[in-house]
């Protein structure tokens, strides 16, 4: 894009004179001024890194920033302040007397009708706590009209929606185009988010000394804004929990942990209000916490925000604004709202009539649906809307059509910057004295099929917003805050049960991927040497066998390994099943990983999909079988380095350990179960699996023997191959984890283990005693399982030991 061609059409950037605005100079100069093809390289890196972060494909930041003048911020701040007070205002009132609605202020039917109207919020203050405040945060979208004016686009009061992906765009930018912020005084927004941590903090202050817990509940990783949730939990340094790591006992808001129930103060929402709880709200697509709402109507816990507050996002709202502002806050508004009117008050009809093509309509009481402009309906829809219109009038709103303003933004396909239409949201947050507006936010680029009051959709494209700072005069943020002491920990027990389990399942698939790849590998190999020996026939025939024992597919009769492998790798087979879990409990567990091991984790699963794809030839699966085991070693070592001991290193361990320990049984229970005169061949393959050949070869330097070779592979507790090592570990962590008992179950089977070795060394026929032991290996594999199954029982159920006439059992 020309500067001297496309900046006089872009709304933003200049004046009623066709000049380049001021604050426009330094950001267009700076894009100006880099080399051809720096400023799409620099769109690149900066899609790679959002990629990176985890907001691809939910959101891009587009490379142009908006800047705002600290003067015009400032009248957008006073509008916005005194909008946040009349919403509070009128939600006290819709939730408490109703007294706009007795007096004829506000029609009944948008309140009674409202499905964002939660009848049982309102009974719940009827001899309980008062909810305090209805609104915590609060924004707004606006527009820029033709006239230069902001206009107010829609009011968002269920929750602030994109204000994590504004300080996310912020360090994007930041990142990738630093240049931008050295030509231009940007006001930060660390303050902001650092008193909004303060203000939730005292929302839970409590009188016996306890430090405040802060918990935001997220739909999940399944949701679309899930990445927003996450780096939002991350700057407010407060919990991200979901529904099923919450329990309402005893009236009483409660995280499960390893180590109990841990009390929640102030509950930030992420979900919509009326899926909150299932006992006295209609049920939702989530799950809620049974009893939250009288949890909240104790006392015990603050909602933030309110879960009925999203009433007042109903379109005909806004027909009521200025009236309800006089009759509340005895003012006039500061900052209009796009101007709408309720089709069932006197005369509107008509006056839509005279004006017909200068209206949009759309439900009254449904924020997400787009309006329809009435002038580009065909005769038979304009006819089919004017009937349901004089029918249901209650039904629509009307609003004016406001072209937005213009800005220039980076254009995909044409590979520069075009003008497109953007739409401001600005964010609101109350300290418990004030209101403070975040000197920043969003700007979303309305794309071809988007309607300007759309809350969000998955893949917008927007802008950081940039207040620009005036006097150079230095910003800084609140002092700390005085809090309860913190006590000490270093153990595991305040992790909630649902991540540990998680951790625990990916230290499991992980292991099982390992296994099998290791397992399909030495196959593979053996095919690819052209023509097999019968002794490799065998052992061929021996790994098919040990595949089936480490979860592999069934295959028919006769199936070459090689077939068996790439059906395993499809999307539906075992090992591209395996690797759907693991890339969906990485996801999950994102909000306990650093970016760096997040990072380290998904590029590494990246390449083993991408490995998995390219299977034609036989090199291909052994590649990807090695793709597999570079992933489960990746996962190891950040373990090992990355992570602290304790927490969710503990049981991503312990699920290692575990699924190793049981696979191993099987697997070398396999691999023994042959005839005396095979055996040579079947200690060798014990060692090639447990990858101990070359200890051996260094520790014994002599001739293949089943005593010292088994003693390795099972009873060795310094080898990590060795099954006795998985349960001494798995013993090690069981203790750490609080629960000895376990560890002692777990400790009793490396004594078993060892006597198997013992057994072998004594025997006058050593080669006849190994033949011996697969059953034996069966069982310590199935003590794992076992074992598996008490762990889920003790630290993820929560449930207490079983009872069988009156003996404890486990």
């Amino acid at each position: 894009m020309r500067p001297d061609a496309a900046t006089a059409a872009i709304d933003e950037m200049v004046n009623g004179r066709g000049g380049v605005r001021p604050h426009w100079r330094g950001v267009l100069g700076a894009l100006l001024g880099l080399e051809p093809g720096t400023l799409a390289a620099r769109v690149r890196r900066l899609d790679e890194a959002a990629e990176e972060e985890g907001a691809a494909p939910h959101w891009r930041c587009d490379p142009v920033p908006l800047p705002l003048m600290a003067s015009e911020f400032a009248a957008l701040d006073a509008g916005l302040v005194q909008r946040a007070r009349l919403l509070e205002a009128l939600l006290a009132d819709v939730y408490g007397p109703q007294a706009m609605l007795e007096g004829g202020w506000l029609p009944p039917a948008l309140v009674h009708a409202n499905p964002g109207y939660l009848r049982a919020c309102r009974a719940s203050l009827e001899g309980g706590a008062a909810p305090g405040r209805y609104l915590q945060t609060y924004a707004a979208d606006l527009l820029r009209g033709p006239d230069g004016q902001w206009r107010v686009v829609a009011d968002r009061t269920g929750g602030s929606l994109g204000i994590g992906y504004a300080r996310e765009s912020r360090r994007l930018l930041a990142r990738v185009l630093p240049e931008l912020f050295r030509v231009a005084p940007v006001r930060q927004l660390r303050p902001f988010f650092e008193a909004w941590q303060d203000a939730l903090l005292a929302q839970g202050a409590r009188s016996d000394g306890r430090a405040p817990v802060v918990a935001m509940l997220t739909p999940g990783p399944s949701d679309p804004h899930w990445p927003e949730h996450l780096a939002l939990s991350r700057d407010l340094a407060c919990a991200l929990v979901e529904a099923r790591d919450l329990t309402v006992r005893g009236g009483v808001l409660s995280i499960k942990t390893l180590e109990g129930l841990q009390p929640v103060d102030v509950l930030v929402r992420r979900v919509p209000g009326a899926g909150l709880d299932p006992l006295e709200l209609p049920p939702g697509p989530q799950a809620g916490v049974a009893g939250l709402l009288d949890a909240a109507r104790q006392g015990s816990v603050r909602i933030l925000n309110h879960p009925g507050a999203a009433v007042v996002e109903a379109p005909a709202f806004a027909a009521f604004m200025p009236v309800l502002a006089r009759r509340l806050l005895g003012e006039a508004l500061l900052l209009p709202t796009t101007p709408t009117v309720w089709l069932a008050d006197e005369g509107v009809p008509r006056m839509l009539a005279q004006g017909f093509d200068r209206w949009s309509v759309r439900p009254a009481l449904d924020g997400s649906a787009p309006p329809a402009p009435l002038r580009s309906l065909s005769r038979e829809a304009r006819a089919a809307m004017e009937q349901s219109m004089a029918e249901r009038p209650w039904a629509y709103a009307g609003s004016t059509s406001l072209a937005p303003s213009l800005a220039p933004c980076w254009a995909v396909k044409e590979g520069g910057l075009a003008p497109a239409p953007v739409v401001l949201r600005l964010f609101l947050m109350h300290d418990g004295e004030q209101w403070r507006m975040m000197p920043g936010g969003l700007a979303r680029v309305v794309a071809v099929g988007e309607h300007m009051a759309e809350t969000l959709p998955a893949g917008a494209v927007v802008k950081d917003v940039w207040v620009l700072s005036e006097g150079g005069g230095t910003i800084e943020g609140p002092g700390p805050a005085p809090g309860a002491r913190v006590a000490l920990r270093r153990g595991a027990g305040n992790l909630p049960s649902r991540v540990a389990d998680d951790f625990f399942w990916l230290g499991r698939y992980v292991e099982r991927l390992d296994a099998q790849a290791r397992l399909g590998r030495a196959g593979l190999l053996r095919r690819a040497r052209g023509a097999p020996l019968p002794r490799e026939l065998a052992e061929l025939e021996v790994l098919t066998r040990c595949l089936r024992a480490a979860g592999f597919d069934a295959a028919p009769p006769a199936t070459p390994l090689e077939d068996q492998v790439r059906r395993s790798l499809l999307p539906r087979g075992s090992v591209g099943v395996t690797l759907a879990q693991v890339q969906r409990l990485i996801e999950a567990l994102r909000d306990r990983l650093t970016v760096e091991s997040h990072g380290a984790f998904t590029h590494a699963l990246r390449a083993a999909r991408g490995d998995a794809e390219q299977v034609e030839s036989l090199d291909g699966l052994v590649h990807a079988m090695a793709g597999l085991q570079r992933l489960a070693t990746t996962v190891a070592g950040v373990a090992a380095e990355g992570m602290v001991r304790g927490g969710g290193r503990l049981f991503l361990d312990l699920g290692r350990r575990v699924e190793r320990g049981m696979l191993g049984g099987y697997v070398l229970a396999t691999v023994l179960d042959q005839p005396p005169a095979r055996m040579d061949g079947t200690l060798r393959m014990a060692l090639e699996l447990c990858d101990s050949a070359i200890t051996y070869r260094s520790r014994y330097l002599s001739a293949l023997q089943p005593a010292p070779a088994l003693d390795l592979v099972l009873a060795d507790t310094g080898n990590p191959r060795a099954l006795a090592y998985q349960f001494e570990e798995a013993a090690d962590l069981l203790e750490r984890a609080g629960d000895p008992e376990l560890a002692e179950v777990a400790r009793a089977a490396v004594g078993r283990i060892g006597r198997l070795v013992d057994a072998v060394s004594r025997a006058a026929d050593p080669a006849q005693a190994v033949s011996e032991l697969p059953d034996a290996l069966v069982g310590a594999g199935n003590e794992a399982a076992v074992l598996s199954d008490r762990i889920t029982r003790r630290f993820f159920a929560l449930l207490p030991k079983l009872q069988s006439v009156g003996l404890e059992t486990a």
